[in-house]
């Protein structure tokens, strides 16, 4: 199963940091965002990896190269302007391939263990779902019995990790351009065609300066 690695956002909300380095170059204990996702899917057998790109683009791809050094192979999908999340990976399916794959948002840090995704899925999308983080308390869909709904009533939300494995299916129709991919997911839950779980572990969306201290606080209590 391939991976893809979303990393084509600007960061506005973590300036200055931002102005002159790509947001998953951004270091956590001293090491880049994305070189943690690059290392733990490594170590989960994930080989084959696409990273998408935008904003000073050109800098994730002289940092990390071919992906050699991490044990991968790395193709990129550079965008120029931001696609948004559904429209970048639309971009890239040609370098995905027919089967699924995992997809995982290049701005978050968790200690989630990749190797559970490497299986195959029943419908369109499986989502990674988390608590919700004090930025986002009410949460996005519910997970009942392995299914993801949107707008169960009397059901809690989860918030969607940013961790997913997704079929290319799940674009048919799709054209070239910006979307998001928000719109995809909620049709495919209409029909029955989206499972889920729940991320049992750390897990920070680094969208501000303090949720970046935050992860650097948990990777400095891990060593």
């Amino acid at each position: 199963m391939k991976a893809m690695i979303l990393a084509a956002g600007k960061g506005e909300r973590m300036r200055p940091l931002t102005l002159t380095t790509p947001k998953p170059l951004v270091r956590a204990g001293g090491v880049p965002l994305i070189e943690y996702h690059l290392r733990a899917l490594a170590a989960c057998g994930f080989t084959e990896i696409v990273i998408n790109h935008a904003w000073l683009g050109q800098q994730i791809e002289d940092y990390l190269g071919d992906g050699s050094r991490y044990g991968v192979s790395i193709q990129y999908s550079p965008e120029g302007e931001p696609l948004e999340t559904g429209g970048g990976i639309f971009r890239a399916l040609p370098l995905l391939g027919d089967s699924a794959f995992l997809v995982v948002n290049g701005d978050i840090w968790t200690d989630y263990d990749f190797s559970v995704l490497h299986q195959p899925i029943a419908g369109l999308a499986h989502l990674v779902l988390a608590d919700n983080p004090a930025h986002h308390p009410t949460g996005d869909f519910s997970l009942v019995d392995g299914q993801v709904h949107d707008g169960q009533p009397d059901t809690p939300k989860l918030t969607y990790s940013g961790i997913a494995v997704l079929h290319p299916h799940l674009f048919e129709g799709c054209a070239a351009g910006a979307f998001k991919l928000a719109p995809l997911l909620r049709t495919a839950m209409a029909q029955g065609q989206v499972t889920g779980e729940h991320l049992s572990g750390h897990w920070v969306d680094v969208g501000t300066h303090e949720r970046l201290a935050e992860v650097e606080t948990l990777i400095e209590a891990s060593r």
